[in-house]
């Protein structure tokens, strides 16, 4: 199943996640869709942009702004897919959860904070 986001959920994506990287803070995949008022599939839709941002990222050389969502869970750490989609574009390896993904999650995290991007992008 081929999921897209509108041009509209796209901006407002690129711009929340600008405002939680000025803030230095962290946000939800729940937050953000609520916030962006994803249709349905809302999840899908918001995993979909994600991944397609992170590669988007990837081939530019930058930090991984996907890095800032994150699950509301106790691990504080993105959904099992971030870390996978990590994996695809040659940013990260190993297993999904455990010190190693949190120790990278961590650095790519910094990474995102000091990291200059082009405006609009």
């Amino acid at each position: 199943m081929s999921v897209r986001i509108s041009q509209q959920h796209w901006q407002a994506l690129l711009a929340e996640l600008a405002d939680a990287r000025r803030q230095s803070h962290l946000v939800t995949y729940r937050a953000l869709v609520e916030r962006l008022q994803l249709p349905t599939p809302a999840m899908q839709t918001l995993t979909a942009a994600l991944e397609h941002l992170a590669a988007l990222d990837a081939k530019a050389e930058r930090p991984l702004r996907s890095a800032l969502v994150i699950s509301q869970g106790a691990s504080r750490l993105p959904r099992p897919g971030f870390f996978d989609c990590a994996v695809r574009l040659g940013r990260f390896s190993g297993p999904c959860d455990g010190v190693a993904a949190a120790s990278w999650h961590a650095a790519e995290v910094a990474r995102v904070f000091e990291f200059d991007y082009p405006e609009g992008n």
